[in-house]
């Protein structure tokens, strides 16, 4: 499929043996970063109006839509123009849902007509990945809009509470929010009170009560400098981008198919194969997740607070922990570091709203998001085993093991280990798109790991979750626990801090932006 963006940059492509569009995405991300940087500088909210900001941030990411998708650039404006249309007639009782609907279903169509007309099974940067962006901040503000002005606060759970809008946002407000410059091209979803907050610069002079609540003390706070977190980032950028351009190419994910190695290749042999090639398929998404990140730092966006030593922290807009994800001892942890925005995004719209099996339809909205393939839905619905397995050996198996230290080193060794192969196998068939690839790749395991699941269920129960708990089971865990003590620990955490549980789920500005590094 031809490309439907600019061509300017077809000599520096042929150059570097990749096709224009992926030539168009990283040299306009990387024209972000400078953007972001100047945007900052010179358009700080200090000397600068709201309605500028705004302005600047929705025609700059405007260019650069069409710079690398062309008139598919319109789809962003109508998608956002029909939705803030919607949510104007149609009031506050009811837009969420008609919103929800049209931007899911405006996008499914646009991926049908992307997939199955024009080009599919091509990995590019086609116009719908912004659009799944795009998709998750109408719907995600359509909710926040409901709750705050519709819906009673005592209905609302203390993280719906934390994010709910209470005016109308103009026109200019919500196309801003929607494609502006910092995230059009690649997100991350960011909560729309706290991009108003930044676009505002009101990041950095919140009001503090004092302990006995009676007087409200204004002050001003070091604008932090993101220039060290942008350093780092883009060294893991550099990083990823060369391991994706080397490594990632000897070790093809659909080699685990070959009828020659299925044929010959003993069993370990298969196994570590299927974890290197997996594992080399995820620095594409490291590279493009960490830049996104940078530009959003780069331009004062992004800040979540000081540490308890005094380091500031530029990772409360961040889609993943790599580290985190790399040494994941169970499929809950991996999840939880991988996607982070969008996760947060579907336990908002669904998995807190489902009134009946809120994993299986949060991995269900979460398959349709991603796309028509039909290898997306294998791995979501064998995610679902995953994820219920997974959780009910470590409920009923785990606490066996946590006591002794050298037992414990070997047990997450264990799980480590198997959590690696794990999401390897589930994950093959988002990569390989199709049926026929897909059950030849599980057909060849015997479909051993599925087999496995429906096992530990039935051996082990299933301990249930009472509705008013379901935040227990949250797709996230709070941001300030260690993602493999989550289990141990989630349900004293839930009655513990009602403020901080809804802070530490959606990064809440006025929460983490402290007067000292002290009262971190």
């Amino acid at each position: 499929m031809a490309t439907t963006g600019s061509t300017l940059l077809q000599p520096l492509s042929s150059a570097v043996l990749l096709p224009i569009d992926q030539v168009n995405f990283v040299v306009c991300q990387l024209f972000a970063l400078l953007a972001a940087v100047w945007f900052r500088t010179y358009l700080h909210s200090s000397k600068t109006s709201p309605f500028i900001r705004h302005l600047v941030a929705t025609l700059l990411g405007l260019y650069l839509a069409l710079f690398c998708f062309g008139w598919y650039a319109l789809h962003f404006v109508i998608q956002s123009g029909i939705s803030y249309y919607i949510m104007i007639i149609i009031g506050v009782e009811n837009m969420h849902k008609y919103c929800f609907v049209f931007a899911l279903g405006y996008l499914t169509v646009c991926q049908i007509s992307r997939v199955y007309i024009f080009d599919y099974g091509q990995y590019s940067a086609d116009f719908s990945g912004p659009m799944m962006i795009i998709t998750q901040k109408i719907t995600s503000l359509a909710y926040e809009i409901h709750d705050g002005m519709f819906r009673k606060d005592e209905e609302l759970t203390p993280s719906q509470q934390c994010l709910a809008v209470r005016r109308m946002p103009s026109l200019l407000e919500y196309l801003s929010y929607n494609c502006n410059f910092m995230g059009i091209l690649a997100g991350p979803l960011c909560s729309y009170k706290d991009y108003i907050t930044f676009i505002e610069g009101r990041s950095y002079q919140p009001a503090q009560s004092e302990a006995n609540g009676k007087e409200e003390i204004k002050y001003e706070q070091t604008d932090p400098s993101p220039n060290i977190a942008v350093a780092q980032k883009l060294i893991v950028c550099g990083l990823s981008l060369l391991f994706h351009m080397t490594v990632s190419k000897l070790l093809p994910v659909e080699y685990n198919i070959d009828d020659q190695f299925r044929a010959t290749a003993s069993l370990p042999t298969r196994v570590i194969y299927l974890y290197l090639s997996l594992m080399a398929a995820r620095p594409k998404y490291y590279f493009a997740w960490t830049l996104a990140d940078a530009i959003n730092n780069a331009a004062g966006f992004g800040f979540r607070g000081y540490d308890k030593n005094g380091v500031s922290h530029w990772d409360s807009i961040s889609n993943l922990r790599i580290l985190h994800i790399e040494f994941s001892t169970s499929f809950k942890m991996f999840l939880d570091n991988w996607n982070i925005q969008t996760a947060f995004w579907l336990k908002r719209v669904c998995y807190e709203r489902a009134s009946f099996s809120p994993t299986i339809q949060t991995f269900i909205l979460s398959a349709i998001w991603h796309g028509v393939y039909p290898g997306y839905y294998l791995t979501f619905l064998t995610g679902v085993l995953m994820t219920l397995a997974a959780r009910s050996i470590r409920k009923n198996i785990r606490h066996y093991f946590i006591d002794s230290p050298p037992i414990k080193l070997c047990y997450d060794i264990m799980t480590w280990m198997m959590t690696q192969v794990a999401i390897s196998y589930t994950v093959v068939p988002f990569v390989l798109l199709s049926v026929k690839s897909s059950y030849m790749f599980y057909s060849s395991w015997y479909f051993c790991l599925h087999l496995a699941c429906i096992l530990v269920l039935l051996i082990f129960p299933v301990k249930r979750t009472q509705k008013g708990n379901k935040d227990q089971e949250s797709i996230r865990p709070s941001r300030s626990k260690k993602p493999e003590d989550n289990d141990v620990e989630e349900k004293s955490s839930m009655g513990h801090n009602s403020h901080f549980l809804a802070n530490s789920f959606n990064q809440k500005t006025e929460f983490t932006y402290r007067n000292t590094a002290t009262k971190q």
